[in-house]
């Protein structure tokens, strides 16, 4: 971490407390980055094939109605990941904040894990949808029974969570834009901020000209950002501590 997490006195560490301070609405976006410190593989992580193919080959509409079984698998096994694991400092740290109600935080994540409701957050919008519940292939028809492989329609149950090809869910877009556009200043946690449409949303926040903090451990925004080196975990619980 750099020495302004570890002393606590550098400019950029003082100019990130002092936005985040004087601000009554926040939003946070956070990424795969940000879960990875709990143990969880990032998607395009280096952690090999899943049955001969890279993980990305089974998330998509073509692979489901071709394996379906297969995929559903796929799935819980990246859920017995997640269950063996818990949400990190960082995590807490964010969740208690969020929960303090000193101002209006609102999270928004790549993420599909539900750490962030775990940890405390009151208000997530999930961009990539969730891993913890699943929809008809057919009628849409949504539930949170992860075990169940048939709609009462007898189309196919899916995970709800975004796939290749297809389009973010467009009521939690819109959701994500309003939150953007109306916060005083913004978190960004552990993105490399290269994958769209969600990281439109950050260089949204910087075209405003409203305070961009970015907390990874090698920062990819670059100015006008105020860019802090260091994992969520560690810089987090000081970061925010007494705001």
């Amino acid at each position: 971490m750099s020495s302004d997490a570890e002393d606590g006195f550098g400019e950029k560490w003082t100019l990130a407390r002092s936005a985040l301070d004087s601000s009554r609405r926040v939003s946070v976006f956070t990424g795969a980055g940000m879960s990875a410190e709990s143990g969880i593989p990032t998607f395009r992580g280096e952690d090999g094939l899943w049955k001969g193919r890279r993980p990305e080959e089974w998330a998509t509409p073509e692979a489901f109605l071709e394996s379906p079984a297969v995929v559903r698998e796929f799935y819980q096994w990246r859920r017995d990941l997640i269950s063996g694991v818990n949400p990190h400092a960082g995590h807490l740290a964010l969740g208690s904040w969020a929960k303090a109600g000193n101002r209006a935080i609102d999270v928004v994540t790549q993420n599909v894990d539900g750490f962030h409701q775990l940890s405390g957050c009151p208000s997530v919008l999930e961009l990539h949808g969730s891993l913890w519940s699943q929809h008809c292939h057919v009628c849409q028809h949504s539930e949170t029974d992860v075990h169940r492989v048939s709609c009462h329609c007898g189309g196919p149950l899916r995970p709800s969570v975004v796939w290749f090809g297809e389009v973010l869910p467009q009521d939690v877009w819109r959701q994500a834009e309003e939150v953007i556009r109306h916060s005083e200043a913004m978190l960004v946690i552990g993105t490399s901020a290269v994958v769209y449409p969600a990281a439109s949303l950050v260089f949204a926040a910087l075209e405003r000209s409203v305070p961009v903090i970015e907390i990874n451990p090698q920062p990819v925004l670059g100015d006008p950002a105020i860019c802090i080196s260091g994992t969520a975990a560690k810089v987090l619980p000081q970061l925010l501590k007494g705001l």
